[in-house]
């Protein structure tokens, strides 16, 4: 069960960098997610860099960080994860936390089901660390 400061730390924020890659492609990108049944849930076209590298692999790493120039308050986490195309519970918790997506024409939802977390806390500590590592 992923610890629940970090849960508290995803559902605060609402952008991701998402960093894909195949082979000696990679790209990064920023996007829009919404939380939902432990998954990851965001838009992109499958025409874009990133889309088309996350069809042809489906792991990712991605990150949020808290902006801050406060040492103490310092929090960010890192993680890997599976891609796929969102299902329609993603679709609901998505277009609930960011209701004008639902005029784009083509929304193109995605998932990620985190397999490692890995969230940097200052105010746990100078550098406190949970890790969090899915149970196959």
């Amino acid at each position: 069960m992923i610890d629940e400061r970090i849960i508290k730390f995803i559902r605060k924020h609402h952008v991701l960098t998402l960093a894909v890659g195949n082979g000696d492609a990679g790209w990064v990108a920023h996007a829009f997610y919404a939380f939902s049944e432990g998954r990851l849930v965001f838009s992109t076209s499958p025409d874009t860099e990133h889309g088309k590298l996350m069809a042809a692999n489906p792991q990712v790493s991605f990150g949020m960080v808290l902006e801050t120039r406060v040492v103490g308050r310092v929090q960010g986490l890192q993680g890997t994860g599976d891609v796929a195309r969102a299902d329609d519970t993603a679709r609901k918790a998505y277009l609930k936390r960011f209701p004008y997506a639902v005029a784009i024409p083509d929304l193109t939802l995605w998932t990620i089901e985190p397999t490692r977390l890995k969230f940097t806390d200052n105010t746990l500590g100078f550098g406190k660390k949970l890790i969090w590592t899915r149970e196959e």
